[in-house]
């Protein structure tokens, strides 16, 4: 935290050391299609528009059958209380759409060799060629042809980009545009029975000049021929203003005709907007009337299919014990036991690593994004920095672990998109491995003017853990020092104002502060752990102490009264401001990260202990050379913290005035201490009543790159080591071009069954068999702070030492 100094022309320095040190831990792949762009050209006007002939009828196309009669509560329901929004009441609901081109993410760039081969079928026409290298792919389902074939797609691509680029941002999202908008189509036809020759889809509008011809072209999901109301539909809720321009023209073209945007995530207060701006012009155009354009929302969370391919199928080494061993993120292209894989990832390896790359790759994708099929928020639609650990599960022998993740939505992800999201995952993978590796007893930090070459245990201080626990030691010296400056805290004030004097100068508080997280919230079930909530809290206790900076006045002989005081007193008045700032200050986000993936090892501990796992060898092996300190902070010392510390000392962090009795006191202050671990497992019947939905969100987020949980701004990604017998097939069997449902088949539905309503977040009650019916299980380490000094060890969250010192200079009057 950046604070600006005022250090007075004379001071005398004055302070005590306060320390305590704690321990705390077959596949067909299509083409792409033409790119809409925003380039502006002069056209005629129009002056009529029309619905061109020949679109389907919906349930022929995304059925297979045909209806007699449209039924009577086909299409989507309105608000009742006369809103122009809609909101569905239920559960999310999932849908699946094919990607298999995703299962060649492990494919490396081509290589010169492979060029002069994947050019080889028809060398002077790129597009033949690669269209030829697709027949013989989808002939053979040989992995190694599909290979060829994408490259041979690559070099048919004019615009230079990156192998790496155009295989994620151009080949993978066109399949994506394709299959994932084909399929959310179908799935809110069988949901609101568009169906009959009422509706048809993938309309098109044409909009025609004086000369009868057509100068623009408007497509819409569906239409109603009876009511004449266009339907967009999005499953990411976000309306882009070249379509919506559009809308107006065809608006005021066919006065009788109406609009319904339909979207599978809530919408943003942008998209709300823009829904709402629509609807004001429309009604302008047309007195007496009203809700010409409404927004209707239903949750749905999109689940790809694709079936990994040992040697093709890219793996990464994040949370996959006996993968560690390098920095960053690493293709393993060979036959892999290890690794994993998810949409998680995913979201990492395409958020860039700097704003200015993010900004880049955002703009990029909703150029190409015609179907409105990205993740809500796009590339940078995360807050990457609101990363943590929430699920891990699926522990045992050769299985690995799956895990979810929880993040905040970008509010505005166009002008500020998420960033840096393979540094935070690298963070919080490095610190689970890092908890489990070394034994408790070296998780301890401490920042003592007395002790430069104690500052950490030196493996712990050679891993982002371990510089996370020391860097928030620091910061929260500077965080106690500002919240002491009664002209910023009201409750400060209250503290100098009541605090004992000597001299008539109010007594500094001799404490120690420590950090130790309140009780987390927590639940075993499903076999695996959620981590619900992990607040801190910020303890303070008097403490005497001998060293003292020569030269310093301060307040000698206190009473044990005083003392308690003066302790109760900054528990009362300043440590609040302090604690909110480390529950929720992005300074400790870092810190948090790293605190939630120790609750998640110390449950991997605890099964390990009862069945071996994959981390079996990793536990207490005090091993930490695959986990080491990461760019850009590889050459991060403890001892550069140490001397940041005593700076701080000698110029001071907060500087305020303080004037009693007739007399103005210059003052600056400091300090920080951390402690203990979380525990405390809920039950079963509160997990469902206050995270309702959650498991199955959870369990969702292994799956699908866009899952809210239920309609908020919090998003949960995940990813795992795949379950036995997925990657393994060399020649997968050929996946028809247009994949769809079995037109013998029309009620066919894909998706996951919502819950029953009646029944509170799955299960009401816990069933027979339930091990933990009363919730006092997942104890996730000792609640006892023990300090180093008495030499015994705890399986406890990182601790630090406190440091509280002080320094004044008094200012007297000419009389003094």
């Amino acid at each position: 935290m950046n604070r600006a100094l005022r250090i007075p022309e004379r001071w005398r320095l004055a302070g005590r050391v306060l320390a305590v040190f704690g321990i705390a831990a077959t596949i067909t792949v299509t083409g792409l299609p033409g790119i809409e762009t925003d380039t502006a050209t002069a056209a005629p006007r129009a002056v009529a528009a029309r619905v061109k002939p020949g679109a389907k009828r919906c349930d022929v196309k995304n059925l297979g059958r045909k209806d007699q009669s449209t039924p009577t509560n086909s299409g989507f329901p309105n608000d009742p209380t006369g809103s122009n929004f809609s909101v569905w009441q239920g559960n999310p609901k999932n849908f699946n759409y094919d990607l298999p081109g995703k299962a060649y993410d492990g494919v490396k760039p081509p290589t010169a060799a492979n060029k002069t081969e994947a050019l080889s079928k028809v060398p002077n026409d790129t597009e033949k060629n690669y269209k030829e290298w697709q027949k013989i792919a989808d002939k053979s389902g040989d992995p190694e042809d599909r290979k060829f074939e994408i490259y041979a797609r690559y070099f048919h691509n004019k615009e230079g980009l990156s192998f790496d680029h155009w295989f994620e941002h151009r080949f993978i999202r066109n399949q994506t545009n394709n299959h994932k908008g084909s399929s959310f189509e179908r799935q809110l036809v069988r949901d609101f029975r568009l169906v009959g020759p009422d509706w048809l889809c993938e309309v098109t509008v044409e909009l025609i000049d004086a000369q009868g011809n057509v100068v623009d072209t408007r497509r819409y999901d569906a239409y109603n021929r009876r009511t004449k109301e266009f339907n967009e539909f999005k499953s990411n809720s976000e309306l882009t203003n070249k379509q919506l321009a559009k809308d107006r023209k065809i608006a005021r073209l066919m006065p009788d005709h109406k609009f319904r945007f339909t979207g599978a995530k809530a919408f943003t207060t942008g998209q709300r907007s823009k829904i709402d701006n629509l609807n004001r012009y429309v009604n302008r155009l047309r007195p007496g009337q009203t809700n010409q354009v409404r927004g209707n929302q239903r949750i749905y969370n999109p689940v790809p299919r694709t079936k990994p391919i040992r040697g093709y199928s890219d793996y990464q080494r994040w949370f996959a014990p006996g993968c560690q061993g390098g920095q960053g993120r690493t293709r393993l292209a060979a036959a892999s036991t290890c690794g994993t894989r998810g949409p998680l990832n995913d979201r990492i390896n395409g958020s860039g690593k700097t704003l200015g790359e993010a900004k880049k790759i955002q703009a990029d994708a909703r150029r190409i994004d015609t179907r409105g099929t990205l993740p809500r928020g796009g590339p940078g639609g995360v807050d990457f920095t609101t990363l943590e650990l929430r699920y891990v599960g699926g522990l045992g022998k050769g299985r690995g672990m799956q895990y979810s993740m929880r993040a905040d939505q970008m509010p505005n992800p166009d002008e500020n998109p998420g960033f840096g999201g393979e540094a935070r995952m690298q963070l919080s993978s490095d610190a689970l491995f890092t908890w489990l590796a070394l034994t408790p007893e070296k998780f301890w930090v401490n920042l003592n003017p007395d002790e430069p070459d104690r500052v950490m245990e030196a493996r712990f201080g050679r891993t982002d853990a371990g510089r996370v626990l020391l860097e928030a030691d620091l910061e929260m010296k500077h965080d106690f020092s500002e919240a002491l400056n009664p002209d910023k805290h009201a409750g400060a004030k209250r503290y100098w104002d009541s605090a004992p004097r000597q001299n008539g100068m109010p007594c500094f508080p001799g404490v120690r502060m420590w950090i130790e997280p309140k009780p987390a919230r927590v639940r075993e079930q499903d076999g695996g752990i959620y981590i619900l909530d992990a607040p801190m809290k910020v303890s303070v206790q008097w403490l005497d102490v001998e060293w003292q900076v020569p030269g310093s006045t301060e307040c000698k002989g206190l009473t044990d009264a005083q003392k308690r005081a003066i302790e109760a007193n900054v528990r009362t008045n300043v440590i609040p401001v302090v604690e909110e700032r480390v529950n929720t200050d992005p300074d400790y986000a870092d810190l948090r990260a790293v605190c939630t993936a120790r609750v998640a090892a110390e449950y991997i501990r605890q099964q390990d202990a009862k069945t071996p796992t994959d981390f079996h060898k990793i536990i207490d092996s005090n091993d930490v050379s695959a986990f080491p300190l990461r760019a850009p902070n590889e050459k991060w010392t403890r001892e550069g913290v140490h001397k940041r510390y005593m700076d701080s000392i000698k110029e001071g962090i907060e500087w305020f005035e303080l004037e009693y009795g007739g007399k103005i006191y210059n003052q600056s202050v400091g300090g920080v201490d951390f402690s203990k671990q979380p525990k405390r497992n809920i039950s079963r019947t509160r997990f469902n009543v206050e995270h309702r939905t959650l498991d199955t969100t959870t369990k969702t987020s292994l799956q699908s790159d866009d899952v809210s949980y239920r309609d908020t701004d919090t998003l949960y990604l995940g990813g795992g080591r795949l379950e036995a017998g997925e990657g393994e097939d060399p020649k997968p069997t050929p996946t028809p071009t247009k994949p769809g449902p079995d037109p013998t088949k029309p009620g066919d539905d894909p998706s996951t069954p919502a819950p029953d309503p009646t029944r509170t977040g799955g299960n009401a009650q816990p069933p027979a068999n339930d091990p933990d019916p009363d919730g006092d299980l997942a104890d996730t380490g000792s609640d006892t702070p023990i300090g180093l000094i008495s030499g015994i060890a705890a399986a406890v969250v990182a601790a630090g030492a406190a440091l509280v010192w002080w320094m004044r200079r008094r200012r007297q009057d000419a009389t003094d």
